[in-house]
C-alpha cells in the first residue's frame, strides 16, 4: 500500500487494496483473520482498529446462542473464524451467511474470506480518509 502512495482518493485508495488482497497468499490472509474476533463477540482494547470491530459488529450482538454455535460450527469445520462485514448486516442475516457458508468447500470458503476481507478494509479505509 505504501508503494502506491500518494492516492488521488479514497477510491484508488481502495483499488489498490483490493489488488493487494487479490495477490496475498492464504497464509496472509489467515494471519488477518487470527486478529478478527469471533463474530457477535466485542473485540476488546482501546485501539480504534477495536473501536471499528465493535461499531461494525453492532447488530450480530443479538444473535445470541444461536450464532455462538454458527462459530462453534464454522470454527470446527475451516480451523479459523467466521468472518463476515457485519456493518448494516441483521444479527439473523449474518447467522444465515453463516449456516450458507457452512456448505461451502475449503476452496470457495477461503475466496469468500478473501472477499470479506476486502470489503471490510475498504470500510476501515474510508473511515481512515475521513479522519
Amino acid at each position: 500500500m505504501v508503494v502506491g502512495r500518494p492516492y488521488g482518493d479514497v477510491n484508488q485508495l481502495i483499488a489498490r487494496s483490493d489488488r493487494v488482497f487479490a495477490a496475498l497468499q492464504w497464509e496472509d490472509l489467515r494471519e488477518a483473520l487470527d486478529a478478527h474476533p469471533r463474530i457477535g463477540e466485542r473485540a476488546v482494547g482501546d485501539s480504534r482498529e477495536a473501536g471499528w470491530s465493535r461499531g461494525e459488529q453492532a447488530a450480530a450482538g443479538g444473535g445470541g446462542d444461536e450464532l455462538k454455535q454458527a462459530n462453534v460450527d464454522y470454527e470446527d469445520r475451516f480451523g479459523h473464524v467466521f468472518l463476515i462485514c457485519a456493518t448494516g448486516l441483521t444479527a439473523d442475516a449474518i447467522l444465515a451467511e453463516a449456516h450458507r457458508r457452512l456448505r461451502n468447500d475449503v476452496a470457495a470458503e477461503r475466496e469468500e474470506v478473501r472477499e470479506e476481507l476486502c470489503k471490510i478494509a475498504a470500510l476501515r479505509l474510508v473511515k481512515l480518509a475521513e479522519a
